[in-house]
């Protein structure tokens, strides 16, 4: 599935040859070559449960992956972390400049909400996929939490405020992709609510293993600069819990999201693969 993103990705993304062409030569640099899919392939994985048109499904891990890298473009620039690496590449800001990134992340946070209304789906499910996804993007998700993640920096967190700001910035998007996943094809009731709360579990095991190998790992082995949240002094959940803690943390939380959807059967089984990646990774 990792491949047909990929090819998804660089037939729909604006071809660099065309006008403006430094702001899609960005945003084809912000998106290909580099991620680990986790989003689309969360969309996928979904997918296969609720029976979802192929192309359905490629539109919403599309959506998914360009708001993921819009974020982080915009994350990266000089005005909120500052950082000179991403995906084990220079940041678009630095491959480019600092307007163009800024605007290649707003170019990319519309496209995806264009592949979405383009999709194959009927305007209700349409409808339905553009609300998830904007919610999981919005104050109440992804840029809520980004904006309490700013303004934590030199203070102390409880683990209560901690959880619910990665809850919101890094957590909707990736509980977004399990849901949206279902909403494109048909889920009984039940079936539904395994996926959120799967998504909503396996989203915040996510964060805590960032915050882990954050601390563990090398430039090198993340892509991205390592050791940044401690330099810049902000509450992980490392600094809250302590390193074992927070891994012993995240293999709970593992454990709970694969008990959420025992009972879905052979269908559920890429889930489980990415729960299993999410934790035990390494980068």
């Amino acid at each position: 599935m990792q491949q047909r993103f990929e090819a998804a990705a660089l037939a729909q993304l604006p071809p660099a040859s065309r006008e403006p062409c430094r702001l899609h030569e960005a945003m084809r640099y912000a998106v290909l070559d580099g991620g680990k899919r986790v989003r689309p392939l969360l969309a996928y994985a979904a997918g296969d449960l609720s029976g979802a048109p192929g192309d359905a499904l490629d539109a919403v891990a599309l959506a998914l992956e360009y708001v993921h890298a819009y974020s982080l473009v915009h994350d990266d620039l000089p005005c909120m972390d500052n950082d000179v690496l991403r995906r084990g590449k220079p940041t678009v800001h630095v491959a480019y400049d600092v307007a163009t990134a800024m605007l290649a992340g707003d170019a990319l946070q519309a496209e995806a909400f264009a592949v979405l209304g383009a999709s194959s789906l009927d305007a209700t499910r349409r409808a339905a996929l553009m609300t998830t996804l904007a919610q999981a993007a919005g104050t109440a998700g992804m840029c809520g939490g980004q904006a309490i993640d700013l303004a934590a920096v030199g203070r102390a967190l409880s683990l209560p405020e901690l959880e619910r700001m990665h809850r919101m910035k890094t957590g909707a998007l990736l509980a977004a992709a399990v849901r949206m996943g279902g909403q494109a094809g048909d889920l009984p009731p039940s079936c539904a609510r395994a996926l959120a709360s799967f998504g909503e579990l396996i989203g915040l095991a996510f964060q805590i293993v960032d915050d882990v190998l954050d601390v563990e790992s090398s430039s090198a082995q993340l892509g991205k600069t390592a050791g940044k949240d401690a330099q810049q002094n902000k509450p992980t959940y490392v600094s809250v819990m302590g390193l074992a803690t927070a891994r012993e943390r995240s293999h709970a939380l593992h454990a709970q999201a694969l008990a959420a959807i025992e009972d879905l059967g052979a269908a559920a089984q890429r889930l489980r693969e990415l729960a299993d990646f999410i934790v035990l990774r390494s980068h």
